[in-house]
């Protein structure tokens, strides 16, 4: 027995938080792995008729990407371990979690008051954290929380929570949206070249000989 084991390591998908006043990022580890993921791309190309015949052609960045992924929380295995948290409040701080994604913090809501009441003429809304979907080494891809839904599915005797399912929707952030020169402008640039890298991994297919006979396409 070489105490080696030939099943290869399950690498979980996260969610990754970065705060503009907190340089230290947290991570929301997901407990399964989503078993499917949709994505959607819709290409920007040039609005039709605002240009010469060519713009019909012309890409104006990366396309928008939405997706959707189903998240599974589960206490059965801490309940039956004697976890102490998950007996007290099930599996509240996981979904907490995922929802104070959406919500701004408590602090600054507080702090705009005071300046309101101090006769300040303009308040900035807070700044959303910057969220990064990290899903294997191949896929770490700035993103925005666009849809929120949490289905409980089983409660303990006190109505804690204890096995839920939270759909997602995120919209991917290309450099379209994100300013020049930050973690998620080149989180997405290192993910676009990646995925160029991809797609020349099995080799490029000559036009030519899919048509065969010579036949030229220009």
């Amino acid at each position: 027995m070489t105490g080696l084991s030939s099943s290869p390591k399950l690498r979980k998908a996260a969610l990754v938080v970065m705060e503009l006043q907190n340089p230290a990022s947290s991570a929301i580890v997901f407990q399964y792995n989503p078993e499917t993921v949709t994505r959607m791309l819709q290409p920007q190309f040039m609005a039709e008729g605002a240009g010469d015949t060519t713009d019909y052609a012309r890409l104006k960045g990366a396309p928008i990407e939405t997706m959707r992924l189903d998240v599974e929380i589960d206490a059965t295995d801490h309940l039956a371990s004697g976890d102490a948290v998950s007996n007290e409040v099930g599996i509240h701080p996981q979904l907490a979690q995922l929802e104070l994604l959406l919500y701004p913090k408590s602090s600054l809501v507080s702090w705009n008051n005071v300046q309101i009441n101090a006769g300040s003429l303009e308040i900035l809304p807070p700044a959303a954290p910057m969220t990064f979907l990290v899903w294997g080494l191949k896929r770490v891809i700035p993103v925005r929380l666009t849809e929120f839904a949490i289905t409980e599915e089983q409660h303990d005797p006190n109505l804690n929570p204890i096995r839920a399912k939270v759909s997602l929707g995120l919209r991917v952030l290309s450099y379209n949206d994100l300013p020049n020169g930050g973690p998620g402008y080149y989180a997405f640039i290192a993910h676009q070249v990646a995925k160029e890298g991809l797609a020349t991994m099995r080799g490029v297919v000559n036009a030519g000989s899919v048509l065969g006979g010579g036949v030229r396409l220009v």
